[in-house]
């Protein structure tokens, strides 16, 4: 997302989303500062700026639907609306500060080093958490078929042997993947 997307993304936020529950009486929440409050929604809205205008009127609902405050009539604290928000719309592999942050760390360099970076790819768009180092054990054991498979293909084609079309279209999507995951850590994406 380039930096005018992200602009038009927050001001969407900020209409669909902040000014309708505004619009129906949600006040800041009482243990934040009016500043405090206003910080809050900034980030909100830069983190959802990925967000449609369908999906953000759908969150809108959500909110209005689960106020927070012992009145019910204040604005849930921004890490339960992007609970909701990931919920309904998930961001995209570029969306994600944690999947770039990820990808540009040693450990992502090395899941694209032995080729097992699709899988931490999809464990964190699960998860939305920094992969301790169970985390990355497991995501490495659990790629171990997927690795062994794209090397016997890639043997099959050096050695050219028949590859059946499923085979040649998961590789494809092996390799394309592997891409993605590059491109994430070059900061294309």
């Amino acid at each position: 997302m380039n930096s005018e997307e992200q602009a038009q993304g927050e001001k969407r936020v900020m209409r669909l989303l902040v000014d309708s529950l505004r619009l129906r009486g949600l006040a800041k929440p009482s243990s934040l500062t009016v500043a405090g409050f206003d910080d809050m929604v900034s980030d909100m809205c830069a983190r959802l700026a990925y967000m449609s205008e369908a999906s953000l009127m759908a969150l809108e609902e959500q909110v209005a639907a689960n106020p927070g405050g012992k009145d019910r009539d204040r604005f849930p604290i921004a890490n339960q609306i992007l609970s909701w928000a990931a919920d309904i719309q998930p961001p995209g592999d570029g969306a994600s500060p944690l999947i770039r942050a990820v990808f540009g760390h040693a450990c992502g360099q090395a899941a694209l080093d032995e080729g097992w970076a699709p899988e931490l790819l999809a464990d964190l768009r699960k998860t939305r958490r920094w992969p301790g180092t169970w985390t990355l054990k497991t995501v490495r054991e659990g790629a171990r078929d997927a690795l062994r498979r794209l090397q016997d293909l890639d043997a099959r084609m050096a050695r050219e042997d028949d590859i059946s079309p499923s085979d040649r279209e998961w590789r494809d999507r092996r390799i394309a993947a592997l891409q993605r995951c590059r491109e994430i850590a070059e900061g294309q994406v």
